[in-house]
């Protein structure tokens, strides 16, 4: 093969390369966890805590000339943000014409996204089907259809992430897989038919709802499960979160009985593993202040509880943990003003700060349509906060 080598050169230089290119694709491969439920990046256990960038990709889906994501990328690596969560296709069926019609040009826009955060040495975690309703939307079928392998909603799902994941599984801007959004909290409601999906036909969705627009623990599962395999026929590595948010505090209760009677510690851990199916290995919880509310029988409980039973339910389960939101009350209403939100975030980041969780993502930067509210920019009254995630990044990158 190397005929100006000896044999023994030869062999060392071809144990080279194929060593370079296997670190290469190992490297490209992003986070993965291990069977203890750490989570690894470069073979190390990771501690960062990012934002949610919700809109990244999708606001130029409205305006293909809007690139202000490039902008927030850099302004992010500049603060020391490692990577952010993100919606990686349309909230509302509206938001996926250009997939169904224009599939070239909608992914070129894709492209450019993951193109500035690998530029920018941020890493992505996409959310793939962000709101519960949107696919069968699109498909013309009730939101139960999740429930269904043979459905024209698991076709779509299918599609799409085979699509994504081998188009985007070598970059090294990927850090894990997301299914959606907070879609346990819609399941195994006795008030159901108070919580159905919106009707804003002008966005793509249907004029009524009714029962099959339902949710039901299982049928959330079945979904995870055949997104988990989607994901590993493509991608055997990185991680993948449901995108869950804490569950409800009753939410044992309500799937096995439709009770609000409280969950206990142990009920809480179980419910967190039976709605991360494997292959499912992250499992993710929302943490807002409300949900210390209403907690195990005993009123309001404490930030550092609830990390530590996510943590402990996690571990049990072999899999890792991913706080895929945590952040202050909206500042714009009562019973909060800006000093008090602000001080219950800075509660809450202690709380994250001090407990085993790895990996947590901040909500929410540059989100226009939570400006009044929420977001955090680098010119609003909120800017405070990607000085304080600096902080706490730098803390973070010297844990043993």
């Amino acid at each position: 093969m190397f005929p100006y080598l000896d044999r023994s050169a030869s062999r060392q230089v071809l144990l080279a390369g194929l060593l370079s290119i296997f670190c290469m694709s190992v490297a490209a491969q992003g986070l993965r966890v291990d069977e203890d439920g750490r989570i690894l990046k470069e073979g190390a256990p990771v501690y960062a805590i990012g934002v949610n960038y919700m809109d990244a990709f999708t606001r130029c889906l409205e305006n293909p000339e809007d690139r202000s994501y490039r902008e927030g990328f850099a302004l992010l690596a500049a603060h020391d943000i490692p990577f952010v969560r993100l919606n990686f296709g349309g909230f509302y069926p509206v938001g996926w014409k250009g997939y169904q019609t224009d599939k070239a040009g909608y992914f070129s826009r894709l492209d450019d996204v993951v193109r500035a955060a690998e530029e920018a040495g941020v890493g992505l975690v996409p959310s793939l089907f962000w709101w519960s309703a949107c696919i069968p939307d699109i498909v013309g079928e009730p939101r139960n259809r999740w429930g269904d392998p043979k459905s024209k909603t698991h076709a779509f799902m299918k599609t799409y992430v085979t699509e994504v994941v081998t188009r985007y599984k070598d970059s090294p801007a990927i850090w894990a897989w997301e299914f959606g959004n907070e879609y346990n909290l819609a399941v195994d409601l006795p008030n159901a038919a108070d919580h159905r999906p919106w009707t804003h036909v002008h966005k793509g969705s249907p004029a009524t709802r009714g029962p099959d627009d339902d949710l039901q623990s299982e049928m959330v599962r079945v979904a995870l499960i055949a997104f988990g395999e989607a994901v590993r026929a493509v991608d055997p590595k990185r991680p993948i979160s449901a995108g869950h948010s804490l569950s409800r505090p009753s939410a044992h209760h309500l799937r096995m009985e439709g009770s609000w009677t409280p969950d206990s510690g142990a009920e809480l851990r179980d419910n967190l593993v039976y709605m991360t199916p494997d292959p499912l290995d992250l499992i993710s919880i929302h943490v807002y202040p409300h949900a210390r509310e209403q907690r195990f029988g005993e009123g309001v409980v404490t930030y550092e509880r609830l990390f530590q039973e996510a943590r402990q339910a996690a571990d049990g389960a072999g899999k890792g943990l991913f706080v895929g939101e945590f952040g202050p009350p909206p500042d714009n209403a009562a019973p909060w003003t800006r000093e008090s939100a602000r001080e219950e975030g800075e509660r809450m980041m202690e709380a994250l700060l001090a407990s085993p969780v790895q990996l947590a993502a901040f909500w929410v930067f540059d989100f226009a349509w939570q400006e009044a509210s929420m977001s955090v920019t680098a010119t609003n009254h909120r800017r405070g906060y990607l000085k304080a995630l600096q902080t706490a990044n730098r803390g973070l990158a010297a844990k043993p």
